[in-house]
C-alpha cells in the first residue's frame, strides 16, 4: 500500500473534540498506533470530564428542536450518510485498517455493514407509530404515542470502530435523540471520520457530539452522573458493562448493553462438513477472532470431530498473516500487546493441561502484535479458553456424544450472545435452536450480523437489541394519554 496515500487518508481525519458542530482542541493529545507496526499514526484530543459535560450541554440544548424535526428530514440525513459511506468506502476502509489492523477487505465489509444501518433506520424514521383505541368500557379513548428518549451516551468498542457506532447512532437519529459518543481510545479515527461525514450529510450541530479520551471512567462517569442524560448504550466487556449499569442506576437511565460472548459452534454428525468448515472459518476468523460473535468453542459430535478438526486446521494454517494493507493478507494483528499476551496465556494454559496444537499455538515475532491461527484438540474442560472469550485466532475443538450433550455443553456458560449450529436435519435444527440459551443462532451459516435483524444476547451477554424493527424501540419512550369523550 502506498505510504503517500496512507498519509493523505490520515491527514483528512479531524483530530479534535466534536462539540455543537465545532472541532475543538484539547489541552493534551494521545497517540493512536498501527497495531501491525506498533508505531504512532496520529494524535487526537484527550478529553476531560469538563469537555464531556460541554458535549452533553450541546446535546441537551438541541434535543427539543431535533425531536420536533420531521421524520422524513431525519431519514434523508441518514440516507445521505449511507450514500457518502458507500462512495468513500476505499478511503474509510484504509483508515480503519491503519488504526485497527484488520485486512482492507474486511474493513470494506465493515463500512458496508455500517452504511446499511443508516439506510435501514433512514427508512424506519418515518414508521414510528402509536395507536388510538376505544377504552374497553367505552366512553374514553386511549391514545398511545412514542417519543424520543432524550440525550444519549454511547460508549463504543475498538474491534468494529465504525459499525458499532453506526448501530447506535443511526436509530438514535431516526428516533429524534441527541448523542454524546465516546469511542474507544485504541481506534478513535473511524468514529471521528464518521462524525465529520454526518455533518456533511446535513446533521445539525449538537445532535452528535464526540469526545475522545484516555480517561474513559472519568469522562463517561461525568455524563452518567448528570440528571439530564436519559439513555446509555454500551458495547464492550461484561465487567465494564456491569460497572456502567451500576452507575446508570443512580439516575434510573434506560440502558442497552451488548456485552461479552462465549459462542458455541455446534457441528452434528449429519452436517455438511464442507459447509461447516467454511462457516467455522467465517465465525472464527472474522476480524481475526476479535469479535463478540466469534466462535469460541467448537463442539463437534464425536463421529466427525477428528475429521472436522483436521479440515479446519488445514484451512487456518493456509491463511496469510500480515499487515492488513498488504495484498492477499487474510489475518491481521491483534489490537495491542496486552491482547496478544492474553491470547498467548490462554493457549499456554490449554497446552499445559494436555491440549495439542494441530496448527499455530504461538505468537509471531513483531513488529506488530500477531498471533498464528491456531486449532487445538484434546482440550481439558477446565481450560480457561473454554470459560472466557479468547478474542483471537484460536479454535479449540471439543467432542460431544449426542444432541442433549451438545445442547448442554453449548449452554454451559454465563454468556448467551450467539451460537452456530450445523446439521442437515430440519427437526434437529429447530429443536436445537429452541434449546440454545442465546439471543441469536446462525443455522448452517457462520455469520448472523444484519442491519435488518435484532442483534443482542441473553444472560450476561447483554440487554436490549440493535438493528431490525426492534432497534429503534431502544430510543423511544411510550406515553399514554387518557382522553375523555363526551
Amino acid at each position: 500500500m502506498d505510504a503517500v496515500r496512507e498519509r493523505e487518508v490520515l491527514g483528512r481525519v479531524p483530530r479534535g473534540l466534536l462539540i455543537h458542530g465545532s472541532w475543538r482542541e484539547a489541552a493534551t493529545l494521545f497517540a493512536v498506533e498501527d497495531p501491525a507496526t506498533g508505531e504512532a499514526i496520529a494524535e487526537v484530543a484527550d478529553a476531560t470530564a469538563a469537555d464531556a459535560i460541554a458535549a452533553l450541554d450541546a446535546a441537551v440544548a438541541v434535543q427539543d428542536r431535533w425531536a420536533a424535526t420531521a421524520p422524513r428530514e431525519r431519514g434523508e440525513i441518514l440516507r445521505r450518510t449511507y450514500e457518502l459511506l458507500t462512495a468513500r468506502v476505499d478511503d474509510l476502509a484504509l483508515l480503519m485498517t491503519l488504526e485497527m489492523g484488520k485486512p482492507v477487505a474486511e474493513s470494506k465489509a465493515e463500512i458496508a455493514y455500517a452504511a446499511d444501518f443508516f439506510r435501514w433506520f433512514g427508512e424506519e424514521a418515518v414508521r414510528i407509530d402509536g395507536r388510538w383505541t376505544t377504552s374497553p368500557a367505552g366512553g374514553a379513548r386511549l391514545l398511545v404515542m412514542r417519543q424520543p428518549v432524550g440525550p444519549c451516551l454511547f460508549v463504543t468498542p475498538w474491534n468494529f470502530p465504525m459499525a458499532m457506532g453506526a448501530r447506535k447512532i443511526a436509530p438514535a437519529i431516526a428516533a429524534g435523540c441527541t448523542i454524546v459518543c465516546k469511542p474507544a481510545e485504541l481506534t478513535p479515527l473511524s468514529m471521528l471520520a464518521l462524525a465529520d461525514l454526518l455533518g456533511e450529510a446535513g446533521l445539525p450541530p449538537g445532535v452528535l457530539n464526540v469526545v475522545t479520551t484516555t480517561k474513559p471512567g472519568e469522562v463517561a462517569g461525568a455524563v452518567l452522573s448528570d440528571h439530564r442524560l436519559r439513555k446509555l448504550s454500551f458495547t464492550g466487556s461484561t465487567p465494564v458493562g456491569r460497572r456502567l449499569m451500576a452507575q446508570a442506576a443512580d439516575n434510573v437511565l434506560r440502558v442497552s448493553m451488548e456485552l461479552g460472548g462465549n459462542a458455541p459452534f455446534v457441528v452434528f454428525d449429519d452436517a455438511d462438513l464442507d459447509a461447516a468448515v467454511d462457516g467455522a472459518v467465517i465465525a472464527k476468523m472474522r476480524n481475526g477472532g476479535e469479535a463478540c460473535t466469534a466462535a469460541n468453542r467448537f463442539l463437534v459430535q464425536r463421529g466427525v470431530a477428528d475429521e472436522f478438526a483436521h479440515r479446519l486446521s488445514e484451512r487456518m494454517a493456509s491463511m496469510k498473516v500480515g499487515r492488513g494493507t498488504e495484498e492477499g493478507v487474510q489475518v491481521g494483528p491483534l489490537i495491542d500487546a496486552k491482547q496478544r499476551t492474553k491470547v498467548s496465556e490462554l493457549v499456554d494454559d490449554a497446552l499445559a493441561r494436555g491440549a495439542q496444537a494441530l496448527t499455530g499455538g504461538r505468537a509471531i515475532e513483531g513488529p506488530g502484535y500477531f498471533f498464528a491461527p491456531t486449532v487445538l484438540t484434546g482440550v481439558d474442560p477446565w481450560a480457561r479458553l473454554l470459560q472466557q472469550e479468547i478474542f483471537g485466532p484460536v479454535a479449540p475443538v471439543v467432542a460431544f456424544d449426542d444432541e442433549a450433550d451438545g445442547i448442554a455443553a453449548a449452554n454451559d456458560t454465563d454468556y448467551g450472545l450467539v451460537a452456530y449450529v450445523f446439521t442437515q436435519g430440519l427437526d434437529r435444527a429447530l429443536r436445537v435452536a429452541e434449546g440454545l440459551q442465546t439471543g441469536m443462532v446462525g443455522l448452517n451459516q457462520g455469520m448472523v450480523s444484519n442491519a435488518a435483524a435484532p442483534f443482542g444476547g441473553v444472560k450476561q451477554s447483554g440487554i436490549g437489541r440493535e438493528g431490525g424493527a426492534e432497534g429503534i424501540d431502544e430510543y423511544l419512550s411510550t406515553k399514554y394519554v387518557a382522553v375523555r369523550m363526551a
